[in-house]
């Protein structure tokens, strides 16, 4: 159950984040959000905040921001339609109702005969047994009513596709750029709590029972030697250890100006197919504001680098899609890493979420990276690409990655069960 929790958490956090960007991004723009939405699939919980209903839905898998002018909109009033016009103390309409009229005894009920709701905000039409024509301002923030459920209109200004390219893209980068900022804070906290690894040939805290604890080595003896090599850094003490699993080895330290001789013996771990050796001594570390912010920087990239190489290796063939892992993946190794502690399960939702924003600004349709190249485009050209040929294009990617997905998925079940 704690892991059920924890990937909830650690999920749940990456996607909110994500979307929050787009969400501030376009609202800052002027854009129209409809909705706010963590997974896909059917509605288990929402709630409205002003324009915006904010969603929890059943399939964990994503999230998405739906923003005016995305997608066409679904409701259209035609000439020859007759509806209830809700009018306020301006004269403005705020209720567009297209069905079940009677519940609102006191609207103005009309037959349209034309109607702009986008530029210039206005329907026009025929009372019942009148011939003089009206026409009505409509308030940019009207709703339309249908079986009792509001829509708000979408004014062309409030759309996303009337943005300046700047505004899209910035929209748009947002929700990576928010995976990155998450990540760095995360590092951040990782380093004020636990510190940050100093390069140094130095202990720190030390496993008890562990071959170093029954050794005798203490936090803050400084290794000088091992087997008559000489050390001077953290990297080259561990890399002597991982070398030499099972295997006597003598240790000449300094103990506060003192020198001591030991023979340690390194335990031996593995890792899939590497076996190695460790003696049971953590890094030593420094806390301090300084070490603290370094560290969150230094490990945001280097974990960007390190993701960036290995889809790299994917794209040369280096790397098998086997490799790869979705969901279910995540979720078994999230559950080992859970059992390791607290500390390494925000470091693993640190590297996820990085690894979320990168994979997110790949130029592939339907991802983040796929609009960003339309808008490129769009910039190279002068003028945007058709925004039926472009929802096509994203919509065959969105089922090329939704097929990727479910063939990541088997492979994680049949590594997890080894079928």
């Amino acid at each position: 159950m704690n892991t059920v929790i924890a990937f909830v958490i650690i999920f749940g956090a990456l996607v909110f984040f994500h979307e929050l960007g787009h969400l501030v991004f376009a609202k800052r723009a002027g854009i129209l959000c409809r909705e706010f939405a963590i997974g896909f699939g059917p509605k288990v919980f929402s709630f409205k905040k002003d324009e915006t209903v904010y969603t929890i839905r059943l399939l964990p898998i994503g999230g998405f921001v739906r923003m005016a002018g995305e997608d066409p909109e679904t409701i259209d009033v035609k000439p020859g339609y007759h509806v209830g016009l809700i009018i306020n103390s301006a004269n403005e309409v705020t209720k567009i109702i297209l069905n079940n009229k009677d519940k609102f005894p006191h609207a103005r009920v009309i037959e349209v005969e034309e109607a702009d709701l986008e530029k210039q905000l206005y329907i026009a039409g025929y009372e019942q047994d009148e011939e003089k024509l009206e026409r009505f301002s409509v308030h940019e923030k009207a709703v339309f009513v249908i079986d009792g459920q509001e829509t708000q209109i979408a004014p062309y200004h409030r759309q996303f596709s009337s943005k300046t390219l700047g505004q899209r893209t910035m929209a748009i980068i947002a929700g990576p750029a928010m995976n990155f900022l998450l990540a760095l804070v995360i590092f951040l906290l990782l380093g004020f709590l636990q510190g940050s690894p100093v390069n140094e040939a130095r202990l720190g805290e030390i496993v008890e029972k562990s071959p170093a604890d029954q050794a005798g080595l203490q936090q803050g003896d400084i290794i000088q030697t091992i087997d008559g090599v000489d050390v001077s850094t953290w990297e080259d003490v561990v890399n002597i250890i991982r070398e030499h699993p099972e295997e006597e080895l003598s240790f000449t330290i300094d103990r506060a100006g003192t020198p001591i001789d030991l023979l340690i013996t390194p335990g031996k771990a593995t890792s899939g197919d590497e076996t190695y050796g460790v003696i049971g001594v953590y890094s030593p570390v420094e806390k301090g504001v300084i070490s603290s912010v370094k560290y969150g920087f230094t490990q945001t990239y280097y974990w960007t680098k390190e993701i960036l190489v290995g889809l790299s290796k994917l794209i040369t063939g280096q790397f098998s899609i086997d490799m790869l892992s979705g969901p279910v993946g995540i979720y078994s190794a999230t559950d080992e890493v859970a059992q390791t502690g607290i500390y390494n399960l925000m470091r693993w939702g640190a590297i996820l979420s990085i690894n979320l924003g990168i994979i997110n600004l790949l130029p592939l349709p339907a991802l983040d990276g796929g609009r960003l190249m339309f808008f490129l485009v769009e910039a190279v050209r002068g003028k945007p690409i058709d925004r039926q040929k472009e929802g096509l294009v994203h919509f065959v990617g969105f089922a090329f990655l939704m097929l990727l997905m479910l063939v990541v998925t088997w492979n994680d079940i049949q590594r997890i069960f080894d079928i």
